[in-house]
């Protein structure tokens, strides 16, 4: 086979083209399309469900015990909720983008019928130099406004623009991977992941693999809001697990190089059995992981057993530093998590 590596190359350059494709949560039909487009260019068929996300389906052999692996696309971002006064722009959040990560962002008011418009997200007064009372602002979505990079005075002028209650806005995510193999991007939750099972599919492909159950992949387009997972899964499945963005922080094992397994969040645990197998495919496959409970984390394998399914669930995910704001994560964190399914997914 091809050395890892070469996998993990076609992994982040995946991951940066999506990451480049604005798409929070409501706004993915672009994000969508791309996604499709990639798997099919692997030789897989993917079809857009009538909810937005990419089914795809990675071939596999018993149809009575499949296993279906869910990323999403969507990202968090902002909503138009007031054209203020001044023509400036009160949002608010689109999933749990947080108003202390996203000052001082550049941003993109997409329009319904008017295009695309640019601004920055600031501290409203935000000039040091005149607010005496700057740094003890709380940072809230009232207290913080996109400043149009147009003419405008007014609500009236920016109403003429085209610009409305409902527009969605796009944060920048302001991508770069570093001589040492770290990737640093808003949004790599999850567009990582998505990168992770091209890579997967690529994988598969190369190496004439048919896995011994039937294997799918889910691109979801509402993880950020809860209910992205809550529909499409294949006949046959009896397992499900999330490739989302694995936890880094105090009281945590996993780094940034790593896959995390996640054995319990506040969902409630995992499936025993299924951590088990997760840590024996590490183990088996030479991934360098680690075990970790999330204490604030939900993930779209849960909404798919709370819409009923009859699953048993696991999520595993690449290491992933300062999640919801500036995220760094590691190409070995990638690699040793395409690791773990190429023995977990294909056995």
């Amino acid at each position: 086979m091809k050395p890892w590596n070469e996998y993990t190359d076609f992994i982040i350059a995946q991951t940066e083209a999506l990451l480049k494709i604005d798409s929070p949560t409501g706004y993915t039909d672009h994000a969508a399309a791309w996604v499709k487009a990639a798997f099919e260019q692997l030789g897989f068929e993917a079809a857009l469900t009538h909810k937005g996300g990419v089914l795809v389906s990675l071939g596999g052999e018993d149809r009575d015990n499949g296993l279906l692996l869910e990323a999403h696309a969507d990202t968090l971002g902002g909503m138009v909720a007031e054209v203020k006064s001044n023509g400036r722009l009160r949002l608010t959040n689109l999933g749990g983008m947080n108003p202390n990560n996203a000052e001082t962002e550049n941003v993109r008011v997409v329009t319904k019928f008017n295009g695309i418009y640019e601004g920055t997200f600031q501290l409203c007064n935000a000039s040091v130099h005149v607010n005496g009372e700057y740094n003890d602002t709380k940072r809230t979505w009232d207290s913080c406004e996109v400043v149009l990079d147009e003419d405008v005075k007014s609500k009236e002028d920016t109403e003429k623009l085209g610009i409305s209650v409902g527009d969605i806005v796009c944060f920048e995510p302001n991508v770069r991977v570093t001589k040492t193999g770290y990737i640093k991007s808003r949004f790599l939750d999850d567009k990582l992941s998505v990168g992770i099972l091209l890579g997967l599919a690529k994988y598969i492909r190369d190496e004439q693999i048919t896995p011994r159950r039937a294997l799918y992949a889910h691109i979801t387009v509402y993880e950020e809001v809860g209910h992205g997972g809550s529909g499409n899964v294949p006949a046959g499945c009896t397992e499900a697990i999330s490739v989302d963005m694995g936890c880094v922080g105090t009281g945590l094992t996993c780094t940034e190089k790593q896959v995390s397994i996640c054995a319990k969040d506040s969902g409630g645990p995992y499936s025993y059995a299924i951590v088990k197998g997760l840590i024996e495919a590490a183990k088996e496959s030479g991934a360098d992981y680690a075990v970790d409970i999330y204490p604030h984390y939900g993930s779209d394998v849960e909404a798919t057993l709370r819409s009923g399914n009859d699953l048993r669930h696991g999520l595993i995910g690449a290491g992933v530093y300062a999640s919801h704001g500036y995220e760094r994560s590691h190409r070995d964190g990638a690699e040793n998590v395409l690791k773990l399914l190429s023995v977990y997914s294909l056995r």
